[in-house]
């Protein structure tokens, strides 16, 4: 093709395009199917972001090549029909494969994901996959699960802050009366002390030089009474004396 006409330089130029702007694209032999089999085809690939199209190989492998994908030219034998898909890959992809099990004139070759070619294996792989939506959805699962666990425990700490609250107001409340006891008991204990101080200071037993001063006034007042009786025994005998003289 060293001077192609400009009908197959648009069309190569659109197969790269539909290459560089499909998610995947899935390469089909179409052998013996026909025309109102192959419509059928495009609207069911169409509902899950599909677009069926048929071209000359050898523009398709141009394409390929501009496109940085040469591995796709060995699957470009027989009559080939690509699927490019700009939806859900695996959805296409398990759409050609149910209507191959229906249509074995259909055979499913490879194709590309990305910027990798596949064959036939991992594109009968891919259809195997669940659809997009539950892919989604398994996925919002695996987020809001950390998400409800640290909600959880979000509302578990004010919870656990309040039962902590609540059993200390209960321990200092069940304490208070033996704590309010306690320094009773210690005052009374400081008060026996001191009363016991006192007495042993001021009170208690009188000492030999305590109890003396009290017995000696005593002794001195009883001598002052005998005398005072002697002189009275004696003036009374002078005076018996004189009378009888």
């Amino acid at each position: 093709m060293d001077n192609p006409r400009p009908e197959k330089v648009a069309v190569v130029e659109e197969v790269r395009e539909h290459f560089s702007e499909a998610n995947a694209a899935i390469l089909t032999e179409y052998r013996g199917l026909t025309v109102k089999d192959l419509a059928g085809l495009r609207r069911l690939l169409r509902s899950n972001g599909g677009e069926y199209k048929i071209y000359k190989n050898t523009l398709v492998a141009l394409a390929a090549r501009q496109s940085g994908l040469a591995d796709l030219e060995p699957l470009l034998e027989g009559p080939t029909a690509i699927a490019f898909v700009t939806g859900d890959a695996a959805a296409v992809a398990k759409t050609l494969r149910d209507y191959s099990r229906t249509n074995p004139l259909l055979v499913i070759k490879g194709g590309v994901l990305g910027d990798k070619v596949i064959g036939s294996p991992e594109t009968a792989a891919l259809a195997d996959l669940p659809s997009r939506e539950v892919l989604l959805a398994q996925l919002a699962g695996a987020i809001a699960a950390p998400m409800q666990q640290m909600a959880g425990l979000l509302q578990a700490l004010p919870r656990n802050l309040a039962y902590g609250l609540a059993a200390l107001r209960d321990k200092l409340e069940s304490e208070g009366p033996s704590s309010a006891a306690a320094p009773d008991a210690t005052a009374a204990t400081d008060a026996d002390t001191a009363t016991a101080e006192t007495d042993g200071d001021t009170g208690g037993a009188p000492t030999d030089e305590e109890a003396a001063p009290a017995t000696e006034p005593d002794a001195a007042a009883t001598d002052t009474a005998a005398a005072a009786a002697a002189d009275e025994a004696a003036e009374s005998t002078d005076q018996e004396s004189t009378e009888t003289e």
